[in-house]
């Protein structure tokens, strides 16, 4: 009834077009197709003009832009693939850049320095008066380095010349990835492989509803409109922690409900795993391990968890301002098309892949939190390199026991290799060599000595199985342990290196020179 054309705007090859004689005509018929739709949008204000268009002879999209895609389709317009990057959010960088790692670091990093101006700078002979937190101005931070490094991703796709499709991608066929576009049309690109990077999404607690507001994910955790005077988290692994120490740093009381013994997660060694409950419990959090929840719910006191001690059968019932759910994250597949192609799916919703990062469908491959390993954005963006360059004609290979994972708390908490659970299980014969941080100088200037380095080697070999650090340079300090670990070295390839004095690095010295001589010298 509106008079306009169903494949307006026009396009070469259709009928209408096939009847204009000259481009003077062609013109004279879109201005009275537009004049049509601007008086049919006044009239009725509903009408939407929807585009499509084709990329064909693409060699490689990418679905997702996190750290594992949008590296991998970096390299790959760098190894000379025609590349396609589909992103179903307004920002490249994905859970990690705009919900995750990034914003979460932001503020971790402002709210530690909140909480020394307030509690430590009196005893470094610093007097200042009236501290407080100005939490629009915190967040503002926090979203200002998204917006950079997400701007910054933009900026190094348009210099690679990759080509990037906004809007929820969807596999038809092995070489077809069709996206329903974030502004209402659609692409269809043609291509000779398909990267699956789609990361990973909150894992749900069943019976319980998440508002973003009093009961929040890691999302709404990051964007709290106010302190809360009281925090309940379910769970104590990464997320909680982290998260759980930004708001008790800025006043909230919290309590972490945690189903496992330990914090830190699955994977941690347990007596890292205390060490860091020990600074987090002095720090002001409290902790309920070995105990599970029941049901949470919404009262006018608060939010209501009940909870029961597993080994006590005892329960109990928490109430707080808001709740943080942070039981993990699972692959997201959703929408994605693998039953139109076939694509294997495992029981926890992983894809299998082999050596080359392939599913069972050759072309096809898949990289990141959607696959086996840990949900480690460094682990998908060097996943992501080797698959590309795999796909070019090298040959791939990564070694999962030299990836470092990081606790960004503080002190920070970081390991790399086995935990001394592992070896043990393992029947690996080993050794152990320990340094406390508050015998190493640089931790004492500071006046930050939480925390030991803790090196495990081989009992016979002395080749280096694990490293483990507590300290609140963890995070820098483990990627020379992964360099030694990737490089086969043993407890005294370390211990002969020289390090700079006086360096929190020194610490890591010590421990391998304890791990191989049985003593350090310090301590």
């Amino acid at each position: 009834s509106s008079g306009i054309n169903a494949e307006w705007p026009l396009r070469p090859g259709t009928n209408t077009i096939s009847k204009l004689q000259s481009s003077q005509k062609l013109e004279t018929h879109r201005m009275l197709c537009l004049k049509s739709a601007l008086k049919h949008i006044a009239a009725r204000n509903s009408f939407r003009c929807f585009s499509s268009s084709t990329i064909s002879d693409a060699d490689l999209v990418v679905i997702g832009s996190g750290p594992g895609g949008y590296v991998a389709a970096i390299k790959a317009a760098q190894l000379g693939l025609k590349t396609v990057c589909v992103e179903k959010g307004a920002t490249f960088g994905g859970t990690c850049l705009n919900v995750g790692c990034i914003p979460s670091k932001a503020l971790l990093n402002n709210s530690h320095y909140y909480h020394a101006a307030k509690h430590e700078f009196a005893s470094r002979g610093i007097k200042v008066d009236n501290v407080e937190v100005d939490l629009p101005g915190m967040m503002k931070a926090k979203s200002d380095s998204v917006s950079a490094l997400t701007g910054g991703i933009a900026m190094l796709f348009k210099k690679n010349g990759i080509i990037s499709v906004h809007g929820h991608g969807t596999i038809t066929t092995p070489n077809q990835v069709i996206v329903a576009n974030n502004d209402g049309g659609r692409t269809t690109i043609n291509t000779n492989n398909i990267m699956i990077a789609t990361g990973s999404e909150v894992t749900p607690f069943p019976g319980i509803e998440i508002d973003e507001e009093t009961i929040v994910s890691s999302t709404g955790a990051l964007s709290l409109q106010k302190i809360p005077k009281s925090l309940t988290l379910i769970g104590a692994g990464v997320i909680g922690v982290e998260l759980g120490s930004v708001w008790q740093r800025l006043g909230a009381k919290v309590t972490a409900v945690e189903f496992l013994n330990n914090i830190g997660g699955v994977g941690i060694d347990l007596e890292i795993a205390k060490s860091l409950q020990r600074s987090l419990t002095k720090q002001g959090m409290k902790f309920k391990l070995g105990t599970k929840v029941h049901t949470a719910e919404r009262t006018p006191e608060g939010i209501k968890v009940v909870a029961e001690n597993i080994k006590k059968g005892k329960t109990e019932e928490l109430v707080s301002d808001v709740l943080l759910v942070c039981i993990g994250r699972r692959p997201f597949t959703s929408g994605l098309g693998l039953d139109n192609i076939g694509v294997t799916v495992d029981a926890r919703g992983k894809i299998p892949v082999n050596e080359r990062f392939q599913t069972n469908i050759p072309n096809v491959y898949a990289i990141g939190d959607v696959i086996d390993g840990p949900m480690l954005a460094h682990k998908a963006e060097d996943e992501g390199i080797i698959c590309v360059e795999g796909i070019v004609g090298g040959v791939p290979h990564i070694n999962y026991d030299c990836v470092p994972s990081v606790i960004y708390t503080h002190p920070e908490v970081a390991w790399v290799g086995k935990s001394e659970e592992q070896v043990k299980e393992a029947g690996i014969p080993y050794k152990v060599g320990s340094f406390p941080m508050a015998a190493n100088s640089r931790s004492k200037t500071n006046q930050d000595t939480d925390g030991l380095v803790k090196v495990i080697s081989h009992k016979e070999t002395d080749r280096l199985l694990g490293v483990h650090i507590v300290s609140s340079v963890a995070g820098e300090l483990i990627n020379e342990a992964a360099l030694a670990l990737e490089y086969g070295a043993s407890s005294e390839d370390v211990a002969r290196v020289c390090h700079a004095h006086p360096t929190v690095s020194e610490a890591l010295k010590e421990a391998c020179v304890a791990a191989y001589a049985g003593k350090p010298i310090n301590f």
